[in-house]
């Protein structure tokens, strides 16, 4: 015990008070954390004004769906939550043969719970029909964000794959895709979904507001996600191409169990980075009439007793995406450390 002690004083004495101007630093800087901590945890425990947030918590959360098939919501949240456990206990005890079993579940969840949120149609008596227009909060923050990363990383790989192929055409249009995306900001193709999608859809079909936002943010991350997978397709040595034909495998087989994984691994946080960011930008979809958990704080403060209320608001909206940033993060930091990216 003393000699931890010992040790995080010596520590203490080396990082913060080595040299003068080290100790001049330190004082200053602990200063101003003292003074701006105090004044924010005096706003925070008494003048802050938290019944905005408890009031309408249930409206942050999901917006304008049906308060009478919120239940829906809830039986989604546990399937995503039972999963994750289930994959950790796996992990845990690295039982390798039901890897393939928690994939096929995790795939399939994804059109459940879509199922679940949409509903069958109005005339249903088990699921009713909830239009997807009137979807928003934190709910729609979610959907956007799962669906796009889930549609846009498979798409990414796809370009990647067709910006290295030898055939002109894959490799012309896959480049062609990605530089003219990657060339433009993010409202404007949220603008250009919503607006020139429809024209070059037969008449008979017509895509919800939601829709054509996650094709939006789906074409634009897809982009970026190319980009990055084409990094690590670039770092593989020629080397492993060479092993693996050695081994008798043919082209396809090379790249999806050879070089394909060790280019995953390796571009794993700039992956990660790039899905953040687009979760933080799925905060764009209300200029496009979507009220996401961003626009339904600004709408509570538009109601008569909450005017003027928006530090609160805020201050939540950006704990709320604090700690899906860093969970994301954090999961990200736990599988490169499992994968050993960096190590070897």
């Amino acid at each position: 015990m003393k000699a931890t002690a010992r040790d995080l004083a010596t520590k203490i004495r080396r990082n913060l008070f080595s040299t003068w101007y080290n100790v001049v630093i330190t004082l200053t800087l602990s200063g101003v954390v003292a003074v701006v901590g105090t004044k924010a945890l005096r706003w925070i425990l008494i003048r802050a004004q938290w019944q905005v947030i408890t009031t309408n918590f249930r409206v942050l959360m999901t917006g304008r769906y049906p308060k009478d098939e919120v239940w829906r919501i809830i039986v989604s949240i546990l399937i995503v939550f039972t999963l994750a456990v289930i994959t950790r206990i796996v992990r845990k005890q690295k039982k390798t043969d039901v890897y393939r079993w928690i994939t096929v579940a995790w795939i399939l969840s994804l059109p459940v719970i879509t199922i679940l949120l949409r509903g069958f149609g109005e005339d249903n008596n088990v699921l009713p029909g909830v239009k997807s227009e009137i979807w928003s909060g934190l709910m729609l923050t979610l959907v956007l964000a799962v669906i796009g990363i889930t549609a846009s990383f498979p798409l990414g790989i796809l370009l990647a794959l067709g910006r290295r192929s030898k055939l002109p055409v894959f490799r012309l249009v896959s480049t062609a895709y990605i530089e003219l995306i990657r060339g433009v900001p993010l409202i404007s193709v949220l603008f250009m979904s919503q607006l020139l999608l429809p024209l070059f859809l037969p008449p008979q079909i017509r895509l919800g507001t939601v829709v054509r936002a996650l094709t939006g943010m789906t074409m634009f991350s897809a982009a970026y996600t190319a980009e990055n997978i084409r990094g690590g397709l670039a770092s593989v040595p020629k080397g492993q191409y060479e092993a693996a034909r050695v081994l008798g495998l043919n082209s396809a087989l090379v790249m999806i169990l050879v070089v394909l994984p060790q280019a995953l691994r390796a571009v794993i946080p700039a992956l990660v980075g790039q899905f953040i960011s687009l979760f933080k930008d799925t905060t764009l979809v209300v200029i496009v009439g979507l009220l996401d958990l961003l626009g339904i704080a600004k709408a509570v403060t538009g109601q008569v007793q909450f005017i003027g209320l928006h530090q609160e608001l805020y201050c939540f909206v950006a704990l709320v995406f604090f700690i899906c940033c860093y969970s994301m993060s954090r999961a990200s930091r736990r599988l490169e450390i499992a994968l050993g990216v960096g190590n070897r």
